[in-house]
């Protein structure tokens, strides 16, 4: 079967799925991935086809949009300003989307970003359709909305903000799925009527966030699905030579958070990490943190997190789903730092499985804040202890499997039908 998987968005919105797409053509099917060209080659070196969609992630989150995205944080002001930010480019999305198809597919696979135009581009194609999403975006009473924060509502308060969120998110799509419908000739119908019986499987584990009791049948937890490592891939000496010189140091990284003064952030990090005592591995991430290196601070460029973490005494990170759950995997104590959208969400998760002394928000980061976390991260050796029980877990689980028997479902039921 031919498989196109469409994603859009950062790296963590990405990467999973080159992972995904290694079972899946290990299982005997052709895999292609629609996503943003500055992904190409990772896509590319999971020996999987790299079909593109326009956009560039990092320069739409540097915008003068995606600054006050960062600046709302979470909550009802955040979700209005990914409104104003994804309306622009929502457009373009699902012509890619349409255009990647239109070379070959038995199936298509999307993410919650691209869901909703991904829908209709099914449709007109006559394609099955699976959504594979890294978020629990789903109305439940079980807890709040993940774009809102971490505090519950209420079991009512909290079903009625996902109806709400729902609905708002359903507006910024709205407009790009009506154009792209008339484009493939498709009648009228609204996101979220198409959305009713869409069968979703959701790439997290079910220890990290259960399956919501009041889901409706269709929502499923697979459990995570992992990046595929480029191929080949070795540290660098130097890097060796750091880990070997002294104890397991901190990481840090800010992964795909773009934050307007880098600069500032450097400071604080590096005052932190002075006053913790702590050797410490930085990445420069999408904002680009410039550490001066020393003999205790190593700065490192993309290094694959399922070697570089396990080795890592703590890690201080923007609690992106991806990266939180990397942490989760090596079994390292955390300490996020969330600053917008789902990432209060992931940290309040990783302080429920006691991987953390608690999130130390970006809006209110101080040098001795973080610093006092970071020791205490490391000083209680009960969140190395909760964090390697939980790394057991996700050992013995398997998500991708479970994405690879629902496309073998899937394939079953269409044999026999005429490929595209």
């Amino acid at each position: 079967m031919r498989i196109l998987i469409a994603t859009a968005g950062s790296r963590g919105d990405v990467a999973p799925f080159t992972g995904l797409g290694v079972r899946l053509h290990a299982a005997g099917h052709q895999v292609a991935v629609a996503t943003h060209t500055t992904f190409a080659d990772a896509v590319r070196a999971a020996g999987l086809e790299f079909r593109p969609l326009p956009v560039d992630p990092r320069a739409e989150l540097a915008s003068t949009g995606g600054q006050r995205l960062l600046r709302a944080g979470s909550g009802p002001l955040a979700v209005l300003e990914l409104l104003r930010l994804g309306r622009s480019f929502m457009p373009a999305i699902g012509d890619g989307i349409a255009a990647a198809a239109d070379r070959g597919a038995d199936l298509l696979l999307t993410s919650s970003t691209t869901s909703a135009l991904g829908r209709a581009v099914a449709e007109a194609a006559g394609l099955p359709h699976l959504g594979l999403h890294l978020q629990p975006l789903a109305p439940t009473r079980e807890f709040a909305p993940v774009v809102t924060g971490s505090r519950s509502l209420g079991r009512a308060g909290n079903v009625l903000a996902g109806h709400a969120v729902q609905a708002a998110t359903d507006r910024l799509f709205a407009p790009a799925v009506r154009r792209l419908r008339r484009r493939l000739g498709l009648p009228p119908r609204s996101v979220a009527r198409a959305r009713r019986d869409h069968a979703v499987l959701h790439g997290f584990s079910p220890t990290v966030v259960p399956r919501p009791a009041d889901w409706r049948p269709g929502l499923d937890v697979a459990g995570y699905w992992w990046p595929h490592p480029e191929p080949g891939w070795q540290p660098p000496a130097r890097l060796l030579d750091f880990l070997a010189a002294g104890p397991p140091p901190v990481f840090v990284g800010f992964g795909s958070l773009v934050v307007p003064d880098p600069e500032r952030l450097t400071a604080t990090v590096l005052a932190a990490l002075r006053a913790a005592r702590v050797r410490a591995v930085v990445q420069p991430g999408w904002s680009g943190l410039a550490a001066p290196e020393g003999d205790d601070l190593l700065t490192v460029d993309d290094t694959p997190h399922c070697w570089l973490f396990p080795r890592m005494a703590a890690t201080v990170h923007h609690a992106g789903a991806g990266t939180t759950a990397a942490t989760l995997r090596a079994g390292t104590p955390t300490v996020p730092v969330p600053a917008q959208l789902d990432a209060p969400f992931w940290a309040a998760r990783a302080a429920r499985l006691g991987t953390t002394p608690g999130p130390v928000p970006l809006a209110g980061l101080t040098a001795d804040r973080l610093a006092a976390a970071i020791r205490r991260a490391l000083d209680d050796p009960g969140h190395r202890a909760r964090a390697r029980a939980v790394a057991r877990v996700l050992a013995a689980e398997d998500g991708a499997g479970k994405v690879v028997e629902a496309v073998d479902r899937i394939a079953g039921s269409s044999a026999g039908s005429t490929p595209r």
